[in-house]
């Protein structure tokens, strides 16, 4: 038996937090273009617990748009729950995502979606601003040297050569969201999606995009926290990249202790009492315990690597054996209301 509900071509996420300013001539655009695609579509705002009438403008625009379906709860989570909270929603065999002050042109969508329709080797595809081809206009200086330093440092850390991998417009095939068992609440969602679905073998494409300025409403960004989020995300992903470093170079301290105290020695100055072989010691040994720590590390992160491919393995089989039950349930429900 086939399930009764059809799922629509496209969903569209979009995670709100006081967005009053920008809400309905977002959702409006993206409908619009969205229409282009000749397909069915449906369009997610995801109201993270606002305190302005950002919900009241959704609800709206839902009652005038059956395209339009909001989600929402009360108290204010971070973007990583709002779009966890709207994958869940979702019904697309295609799921995008984009911000609600509109930084990025929904036009993306279409050719985010076009990318996974003609190549399906490819899973998942970003918009990068930073990638040959992109560009931003209006940016501040400040934020945008902040925001390219910070993917470069986060580049390091992934195996896959990505130029921006903090952005939220992206689309992905249902499969990937489905396999992903996501956890984070907040911007540290958008290094989570890439870190599992690159260690599953999911194959991700940017494509050359613009990044605006936020022309309505109050940014979200937050340095402290993003900073560092982010790079507790590089120790994890690649701790002997940062262990690594460390070790070696407090081991070259030690080394360098050693050839000064031999140096010592060979002139004929060294003095006894001096506590420079105790120096060289701890440097050394405590340099080799980090190294010795990152290596670790870096095995425990590969055997996690291991078991989310395993993962990935018997996802479909987990869905698969769902199918029957929601099958079942809307069968008893309709034998109920003829009854």
């Amino acid at each position: 038996m086939k399930n009764l509900i059809e799922r629509p071509h496209l969903s569209v996420v979009i995670p709100m937090y006081n967005e009053e300013a920008n809400a309905e001539s977002t959702i409006r655009k993206v409908d619009d273009t969205l229409k282009k695609l000749g397909k069915t579509y449906e369009i997610i705002p995801v109201n993270d617990g606002s305190t302005d009438s950002t919900l009241t403008l959704l609800d709206r625009l839902a009652s005038e748009n059956q395209n339009v379906k909001v989600v929402s709860y009360w108290k204010n989570g971070g973007r990583g729950k709002a779009l966890r909270y709207g994958f869940k929603e979702s019904r697309g065999k295609l799921v995008a995502s984009i911000d609600a002050d509109l930084s990025y042109d929904p036009e993306y969508i279409i050719e985010m979606t076009r990318a996974l329709e003609e190549d399906r080797d490819v899973d998942i595809v970003l918009a990068s601003a930073y990638m040959p081809g992109g560009d931003t206009e209006g940016v501040p200086f400040e934020r945008l040297a902040i925001s390219k330093l910070g993917n470069r440092v986060l580049r390091m850390s992934l195996s896959e050569n990505l130029y921006t991998v903090t952005c939220v417009v992206r689309c992905y095939r249902r499969e990937v969201l489905e396999s992903l068992d996501l956890e984070s609440d907040d911007k540290e969602i958008h290094l989570e999606i890439l870190s599992k679905a690159i260690a599953m073998g999911f194959r991700i494409k940017e494509i050359p995009a613009v990044l605006k300025a936020r022309k309505k409403g109050k940014s979200k960004f937050k340095f402290k926290s993003t900073a560092f989020t982010h790079l507790l995300f590089t120790a994890f992903e690649r701790p002997i990249l940062l262990f690594g470093i460390l070790g070696i170079f407090l081991a070259l301290i030690g080394i360098g202790i050693g050839i000064y105290i031999l140096a010592l020695y060979m002139h004929g100055t060294l003095t006894p009492g001096r506590p420079l072989l105790m120096f060289m010691a701890i440097f050394i040994l405590g340099g080799i315990q980090i190294l010795s720590f990152g290596f670790l590390a870096s095995q425990i992160n590969y055997l996690r690597k291991e078991v989310l491919r395993v993962r990935r393995s018997i996802s479909p089989l987990l869905v698969e054996a769902q199918k029957p039950e929601e099958i079942d349930t809307i069968s008893l429900d309709n034998n109920k209301e003829n009854a």
